[in-house]
């Protein structure tokens, strides 16, 4: 694929094969970002699993947030439909939704909370939201009766993360336009996050490699034991 004069001179600022130290490879993610507008930092955790014998799936708070505005729907009924609102929902509600999403097909909102009652309804729509990665699930604390939390957690920079068929975790962890101790933080919780949910009878290195970019911009290798030693760091 033929790249832009702007991407092959951001290129260059990279060696190619190097492991960078954590700081350094969050400086160069920010000066290799092409856009003129705030790009999605991005990173690529390979694990050593067998993803046909292992999952790996949680949530992690990010310090920083995401950057980004997130659109959260719960279903509920009574009284939880009136504190998933007070939290910040921007949808609540119970079988009204679920025909809404069914039948004109909406999909405005990137996350949805359940309390348990309502999961034969919300069963009903797996086939929408599961390709999506909608679907809450009590692993991701999105099935819950403490709505109002999820919520505040959702709107404050919780984010969801698993593994894919190759053993890799691909998550977010801010905006280009952050600072770099912001997303350094930011990427230590992600990895303190995956490391917490280490399989058990996985054995080697679990984490194996990771690869950060913006959006637009190219992969960088970090130094996984300079991010690990920052993982295992307290505070």
């Amino acid at each position: 694929m033929k790249r832009s004069r702007s991407y092959e001179a951001k290129v260059a600022l990279l060696e190619r094969e190097k492991a960078y130290p954590v700081r350094e490879a969050i400086e160069l993610l920010k000066k290799t970002s092409t856009a003129k507008f705030p790009e999605t930092a991005e990173a690529a955790i390979v694990l050593g699993i067998n993803p046909s014998q292992h999952q790996v799936r949680g949530t992690c708070a990010l310090p920083h947030g995401t950057g980004k505005a997130v659109r959260v729907l719960v279903f509920a009924r009574g009284e939880k439909v009136r504190e998933a609102e007070a939290a910040g929902a921007d949808y609540a509600g119970g079988e009204e939704l679920a025909e809404k999403i069914q039948k004109e097909g909406w999909l405005e909102f990137e996350r949805v909370v359940a309390t348990p009652d309502m999961m034969s309804v919300v069963g009903k729509l797996g086939k929408i939201l599961g390709p999506r990665g909608l679907m809450p699930s009590p692993k991701t604390n999105t099935v819950t009766m403490d709505v109002a939390a999820a919520v505040r957690e959702l709107k404050a920079g919780m984010i969801e993360f698993r593994a894919d068929r190759a053993g890799i975790v691909h998550s977010i962890f801010g905006k280009t336009d952050f600072t770099a101790e912001a997303l350094q933080e930011n990427l230590v919780a992600l990895i303190r996050a995956v490391l917490e949910r280490k399989p058990e009878g996985v054995r080697g290195r679990y984490i194996q490699r990771v690869f950060i970019s913006a959006t637009m911009g190219p992969g960088i290798r970090v130094d996984e034991t300079d991010l690990l030693a920052a993982a295992q760091r307290k505070g």
